[in-house]
């Protein structure tokens, strides 16, 4: 009877043992979290965006009139100076190739050019004879009238026929510098391009010259080409006048106003100050990398400090603009603490080391933190990014 009561006690022992290790074994283990907590500090609201530098005033030097822009000898970053430096050459442009029947018909104006040069040539001798003639006529006329033989009347007429063979002869003289004329106008459009070169050395060339001091920006056209009137051909602007240039989107750009302080970062060197000079009054459509049209506002900002701090930023540059709406100071908690739950925001806390969860009223915000209007005191203790496995009630333990 002993032994059997030995054994049952035994038995038993080992059974509870069991049921103990399966209990423990599967029991609901504490979810690894990770914890922050709120306290009081300093909300900054800022809208953020990338940005561009770029010299404030960017003079373009156009072609004034069409021709045969010689090769640009400068490159860009060269100092120029207002008026003096030679930024490039402008010959004129050479005639076109003629097609057969262009070139056609202009050897025919040509031959006719020449026809009616010879017709005036005829003319001018003709005209040299007429006048001859009535000299000689005029000399006898004076003469029988000095003698009497002639009535004064002869005399009148042979003059003015004189004076008319004058007239005639010069008039011939002019139609056959005219008709000279009209041959050089055929001759010059059966001019070749390869004809031109010699002429070119010859000519005056128009030369471009810096409209202000600065430095070359960009060339438009470096290598020799033929240039219509406007066509750009460089930029000119002074380096050390720089301003940045971010494009907001039009809900963003409402709410900037000049004077706010921004941070440029992103452009290679330390962080930079700068202050909003203008927010531009009108918006436009640009494609975002998703394709869908964005209205977007241009907004200008001036750096502040010493030059030779943002001496390595150029036109063009890439940069990381951050304007600075307001900074607030109000109890902030990290927003990857809090969650929607339907119309609410809701927030798991630390409390005897179960999840509690709470439901808060969050103000302003910004990348990293929201204003705490209700629902949490400073010193809580808060999950950060709480997974599906934290519950209102369930055990938690820090990671």
């Amino acid at each position: 009877m002993q032994k059997n009561l030995v054994r049952y006690f035994l038995w038993g022992s080992a059974s509870a043992l069991v049921v103990a290790a399966l209990v423990f074994a599967f029991r609901p283990q504490p979810v690894a979290v990770d914890f922050a907590t709120v306290s009081e500090d300093k909300i900054r609201i800022t809208v953020a965006d990338e940005g561009m530098a770029e010299v404030q005033e960017v003079y373009r030097v156009s072609a004034p009139v069409a021709g045969r822009l010689l090769r640009v000898q400068g490159e860009v970053g060269d100092a120029v100076v207002a008026g003096e430096s030679e930024i490039a050459r402008i010959e004129p442009s050479a005639p076109v190739f003629l097609d057969v029947r262009t070139e056609t018909e202009a050897r025919a104006t040509l031959e006719a050019a020449r026809a009616s040069e010879n017709l005036a040539a005829a003319e001018l001798k003709r005209a040299q004879a007429d006048l001859t003639f009535t000299a000689a006529e005029v000399e006898r006329s004076r003469e029988l009238f000095a003698n009497g033989t002639i009535a004064k009347q002869k005399l009148d007429q042979d003059e003015r026929a004189n004076r008319i063979a004058v007239a005639d002869l010069l008039t011939a003289q002019a139609r056959l510098d005219q008709r000279r004329h009209e041959v050089e106008v055929a001759q010059a459009r059966l001019v070749s391009p390869t004809s031109t070169e010699r002429s070119f050395s010859d000519c005056e060339c128009l030369i471009l010259r810096a409209p202000v001091d600065g430095e070359i920006l960009q060339i438009l056209e470096e290598s020799e080409t033929t240039l219509p009137a406007g066509a750009g051909v460089l930029e000119i602007g002074d380096p050390r006048d720089l301003q940045i240039v971010v494009d907001l989107l039009s809900e963003d750009a409402v709410k900037v106003l000049a004077g706010m302080p921004a941070v440029i970062d992103g452009w290679g060197g330390s962080s930079l100050k700068a202050i909003v000079r203008r927010v531009e009054p009108f918006g436009y459509t640009k494609v975002s990398a998703l394709g869908i049209d964005e209205q977007r506002v241009d907004v200008l900002l001036d750096l502040i400090g010493a030059p030779d701090t943002w001496a390595r930023l150029r036109h063009g540059y890439r940069v990381d603009v951050t304007i600075v709406l307001d900074e607030i100071e109000s109890l902030a908690i990290p927003l990857g603490a809090v969650f929607r739950t339907g119309d609410t925001w809701s927030v798991f806390t630390e409390e005897d080391g179960r999840a509690v969860l709470r439901t808060v009223e969050l103000g302003a915000r910004n990348a990293e933190h929201a204003e705490v209007v209700s629902g949490l005191e400073a010193g809580a203790r808060v999950i950060l990014h709480p997974s599906d496995q934290v519950t209102d009630g369930a055990r938690i333990e820090a990671r």
